[in-house]
């Protein structure tokens, strides 16, 4: 997967979680969680949403990794 699908997959799937937010105004190194008004149910939402989009399994262990657009991005480009 290349950096541009994965992050357009992570966007695709915050509009879901956050349909509130506007992906241009996100700030790819912040947590999601700081920027945009989400607890951690719509977190783990975010997590399930996002495997099922990009089809990879990620363990709970690996959930700091996606806290920020890059992380996420960096992680499912490695999958």
């Amino acid at each position: 997967m290349t950096e541009e699908e994965a992050r357009r997959i992570v966007l695709s799937v915050l509009r879901k979680v956050a349909p509130e937010a506007d992906p241009a105004e996100i700030n790819p190194d912040v947590n999601f969680r700081d920027q945009l008004d989400i607890d951690s149910m719509d977190f783990l939402n975010f997590i399930i949403a996002l495997h099922r989009a990009a089809g990879i399994e990620i363990p709970e262990v690996d959930y700091p990794k996606l806290f920020t657009l890059n992380g996420c991005v960096k992680y499912m480009t490695k999958r």
